[in-house]
């Protein structure tokens, strides 16, 4: 079974040989042919140029818990790379409509790239070739690369900065609404809070004009002069001292429940004060979202096409389609003598 089956495969490679060299002038002829076309096209593509950025997503965008929290509970470094989880976030951030409409808007990408301003499909073309140019990776080191390919080395690496550029705009603007709805409600529960401490304080004034500055001392103190007056009969005194046990015990009750209840309430202020500082700095200070680890110059060679590469395969693939056609048209000629 072995000598059979090599001398059938020995055969089989006798025949293809013998097939090639039967049809070798057409096969070189061909050959030469498909070189040529395939040069010749190779040489009118326009090449492009490609710029690289690279980035690291930052691990925290919040200014108040990276730097003004006292219990940063997540240990959130300011200094530190983004994970996994920061690394995805960047890369839907970079493929958002608002970064690609605004680096169509800026380099003029329909006419850059041939696409007429009237035709029914524009926006789908535009997407296609933004696609097809400018592409977005995560690599084995959780960082970002962003890859600009264009026919001018310098629009190439000036669009690949602007996208790095817009990553912290776009995200920016995201967290700043957020961040701006939030100090929004802390801003009106301090200053409410505020208001209401502000009202308190004002009836204790009220309370101290009528005499009453510490409830607990000034009733033991005045009941005990009350006593000592009594017993040595100074109606005077006794008199006088009966007028402020009066006040105290017609107001004290309340002057007690409005010290307390400041006291409570300043508490609360003190921790709407922290998210209040912390809000308003999140709204209004602006923190780096990524780090740039290359940043992109103007290509000094060419990316696309590789022209060798062009015509190698191109004429190998032809020479395979020929070799394919003439074993059909060969077959097709037996079949008919047969016939």
């Amino acid at each position: 079974m072995d000598t059979k089956g090599q001398a059938t495969e020995d055969f089989n490679s006798l025949n293809i040989l013998h097939f090639i060299f039967k049809w070798r002038k057409q096969l070189i002829v061909i050959a030469i042919g498909a070189v040529i076309v395939s040069s010749i096209i190779a040489l009118t593509i326009r090449p492009k140029y490609k710029s690289t950025v690279i980035l690291f997503p930052a691990t925290t965008s919040s200014i108040s818990k990276a730097l003004l929290s006292e219990m940063n509970f997540k240990n959130d470094d300011v200094l530190a790379f983004g994970a996994e989880e920061e690394a995805e976030q960047m890369l839907q951030i970079l493929n958002s409509d608002e970064i690609r409409a605004a680096i169509s808007e800026k380099y003029n990408l329909l006419g850059h790239y041939g696409i007429d301003s009237t035709d029914k499909f524009k926006r789908t073309k535009l997407y296609e070739e933004f696609q097809s140019n400018i592409t977005f990776k995560r690599t084995e080191y959780m960082s970002v690369k962003i890859e600009v390919m264009d026919t001018d080395p310098d629009t190439a690496a000036l669009i690949a900065n602007d996208i790095a550029r817009l990553h912290d705009s776009s995200k920016t603007r995201m967290q700043r609404e957020r961040a701006l709805q939030a100090l929004n409600i802390v801003k009106r529960e301090y200053f409410g809070k505020e208001a209401e401490i502000n009202k308190m304080i004002d009836s204790i004034k009220i309370l101290n004009g009528l005499g009453l500055y510490d409830y607990e001392s000034q009733s033991e103190v005045t009941t005990e002069q009350h006593a000592i007056a009594l017993s040595k009969g100074d109606q005077r005194a006794v008199k006088a001292l009966e007028e402020k046990l009066k006040i105290i015990a017609q107001y004290g009750s309340a002057y007690v429940s409005l010290r307390d209840n400041m006291e409570l309430q300043r508490k609360q202020l003190n921790l709407l004060k922290t998210k209040y500082e912390g809000a308003k700095a999140d709204a209004e200070q602006i923190l780096p979202q990524k780090f740039v680890v290359s940043n992109a110059f103007p290509a000094e060679k060419k990316s696309y096409p590789v022209r060798w590469v062009i015509v190698v395969v191109s004429t190998i693939t032809t020479l395979l389609m020929a070799i394919i056609a003439i074993l059909l048209l060969e077959n097709f000629k037996q079949f008919r003598t047969k016939g």
